[in-house]
């Protein structure tokens, strides 16, 4: 072989190792898990993909475990990579998560909690210093407007927005956004340049899910607009995360419809990340579980 054409074989057999190469890390990188940090849109917060809730029956199920079981179980999920992890003011759980995550890095995590927008507050600086007192916390990551469920909310929060943008300024919250209930709340989201985070409920059958009035029906003819909705928000940049992935309890005794319900909700419908309520370390190693295969 004269040295022209080994040349040209080996320039030939480093690209094609490069290619090789290449598409092997392309393919490591586009493996997503539940565990993974994603980024929730223009907000720029990173959070994984799968977080810890705690409002099942509005708390009722997290705080019957009691703290020491509670914070074990908070843990067991932090040393499984879900670093994400939601409240709410109205919840029986903010204090007992704040005890549960002490002594944690705090920038090793990310916390939501979320704000009860219909009560008579004078000033929203002290019910938020208050939340986050009880929450054991200096900052939270993402604070959301709670179970907005009438079309003008936009306008009767407007104090409560300004509010959390003002904290935003004094750096005790990162990002906002609001929480969605029923059809004539969620279709104010598209288009609203006050929100960079929206909290959706979203399965594959319409179980508690949004319809034409904020209860928590099944409404199964209304899928299809929600999943537009949130399709509609994605491309404006907005940062997505489902809800009511259990369908409210009722997929407690299913697993295939908790299966199909996480599929759907990240290849369907595309969010960045859900919450999942938990009260047992297999429901923690079953959702991952889940979610990996729905990423797969």
């Amino acid at each position: 072989m004269n040295p022209t054409t080994r040349r040209s074989f080996l320039k030939a057999g480093l690209a094609a190792g490069a290619l090789a190469t290449g598409g092997t890390l392309s393919l490591a990188a586009a493996k997503r898990t539940a565990t993974d940090t994603v980024v929730l849109g223009r907000s720029n917060v990173k959070v994984t993909r799968l977080a810890f809730g705690t409002g099942t029956n509005g708390g009722a199920v997290q705080a019957a475990l009691g703290q020491q079981e509670f914070t074990r179980l908070v843990r067991y999920a932090y040393d499984h990579g879900i670093r994400f992890f939601e409240t709410a003011e109205a919840y029986q759980t903010p204090a007992m998560l704040g005890e549960a995550l002490k002594g944690l890095p705090r920038d090793s995590y990310q916390l939501m909690s979320k704000v009860t927008t219909f009560h008579e507050v004078s000033d929203p600086q002290a019910k938020f210093d208050e939340l986050r007192r009880i929450s054991q916390t200096d900052y939270f990551d993402i604070m959301l407007l709670h179970w907005q469920h009438t079309a003008d909310w936009p306008e009767t929060t407007k104090r409560w927005q300004d509010g959390i943008l003002e904290a935003q300024r004094r750096e005790t919250i990162r990002t906002h956004g609001a929480s969605a209930h029923g059809l004539p709340a969620l279709r104010q989201m598209p288009g609203n340049a006050w929100l960079d985070v929206g909290l959706i409920r979203i399965n594959h059958n319409g179980s508690r899910m949004d319809g034409p009035t904020y209860e928590d029906n099944n409404n199964p003819n209304n899928v299809s607009e929600v999943v537009d909705h949130i399709h509609q928000l994605k491309k404006e940049g907005l940062g997505v995360i489902g809800m009511k992935l259990c369908g409210g309890g009722q997929f407690e005794k299913s697993h295939d419809d908790r299966v199909k319900a996480m599929r759907f909700a990240f290849q369907n419908a595309g969010v960045d990340s859900a919450t999942v309520g938990f009260k047992s370390t297999q429901e923690i190693d079953e959702a991952i579980g889940n979610m990996n295969l729905a990423l797969t």
